[in-house]
């Protein structure tokens, strides 16, 4: 885990959770078209499906990740970011590994998301793939697109 960093549930509407949403949705839009931007606004993060985590050093954010469940055996990850300056210091690593395991805890048997597949999203896709996700067919209401990947993995196995 990322030395000394905390990560627990948190509130999407916190000053500085908005501020990083912010850079999270301008980079989804600045590499994706409109219509492949998938990330989720204030409100669809504050839904009852959806748990959102975020990861402090010393109470400064550096990242953030949401688990939103799908059915009970189902779960996707959500809104994974990592400030700009906290990159390379595992904090994705460790959201995923926090968001795996709560999904495991939960007693979720599969796990999914989306991600880009332009290259400014290789980095994450590099990291899910070291996890064991592999791209899929679309999921949920996602489509077949260009600009566009979904993987999965199993967790009960």
């Amino acid at each position: 885990m990322v030395e000394e960093g905390v990560i627990s549930l948190d509130d999407p509407r916190a000053d500085d959770v908005v501020a990083l949403l912010e850079r999270h949705l301008a980079f989804a839009n600045h590499h994706s078209p409109p219509e492949d931007v998938h990330a989720l606004d204030l409100d669809g993060l504050a839904a009852p499906d959806i748990s959102f985590y975020s990861c402090r050093v010393d109470g400064r954010l550096v990242g953030i990740g949401a688990l939103r469940m799908l059915d009970p055996h189902h779960a996707e990850l959500k809104s994974m970011h990592t400030a700009e300056e906290a990159r390379g210091r595992g904090v994705a690593r460790a959201m995923v590994e926090h968001l795996l395991a709560e999904a495991r805890r939960r007693g979720v048997r599969r796990a999914s998301l989306e991600t880009g597949t332009p290259a400014a999203f290789a980095p994450a896709r590099a990291l899910y793939a070291s996890f064991g996700f592999e791209p899929c067919e679309p999921f949920g209401s996602y489509v077949v697109s260009p600009f566009s990947v979904c993987m999965t993995r199993r967790l009960d196995d």
